[in-house]
């Protein structure tokens, strides 16, 4: 790509230096994108690919604490380290398919789901919390897997608007789509 056209298109100016050499690639990939309109499409895929990472790390807590006979509280903060490092892991996979080093492979993942985790996971667990009786269900329970999935489902409806603004404003998974070329 012609950084003389990225920066049209970007609208972001560059350092001195002639166009295509290695400052100049540095800069087309540490910016990826200015903020633009994000759309909805866009911010539900992002979203359900926060959703994968965070329902594979809430459910897989939940099993490992309840089949361990632990009480909610530590469960329900594995499920929720869990739910970080896969939604982080899945963003890290990809960054680093791009070429990118760990390093700020790791930091792309961070700045692109931070926000997006958290906010998913506040909205799961609080359903979870204030759901009656589901605090106590088992694996077993139609109740245990009725309540996660509804949890997960409003967690999804509250977190993709989220994401639009976020990548609306080149933050979020705007940052990631700069590494997917």
């Amino acid at each position: 790509m012609q950084h003389e056209t990225h920066t049209h298109q970007t609208g972001h100016t560059p350092h001195p230096g002639p166009a295509g050499d290695a400052h100049g690639q540095h800069e087309a990939h540490a910016h990826p994108h200015a903020p633009t309109g994000a759309t909805w499409s866009t911010a539900a895929r992002a979203t359900l690919h926060c959703l994968t990472g965070c329902a594979i790390g809430e459910v897989l807590g939940m099993v490992i604490g309840t089949a361990l006979g632990w009480a909610n509280a530590p469960t329900t903060a594995l499920a929720i380290v869990l739910a970080f490092f896969f939604g982080y892991s899945l963003t890290l996979r990809g960054v680093l398919r791009a070429g990118v080093g760990f390093r700020t492979a790791f930091r792309v993942a961070l700045a692109a789901d931070t926000l997006s985790i958290a906010v998913m996971e506040l909205i799961d667990n609080g359903v979870i919390v204030l759901w009656p009786a589901a605090m106590d269900a088992e694996l077993a329970d139609a109740l245990f897997w009725f309540s996660l999935t509804v949890s997960l489902v409003i967690a999804f409806a509250v977190t993709t608007p989220v994401n639009k603004w976020m990548i609306g404003r080149g933050k979020g998974h705007a940052v990631v789509h700069g590494y997917h070329h």
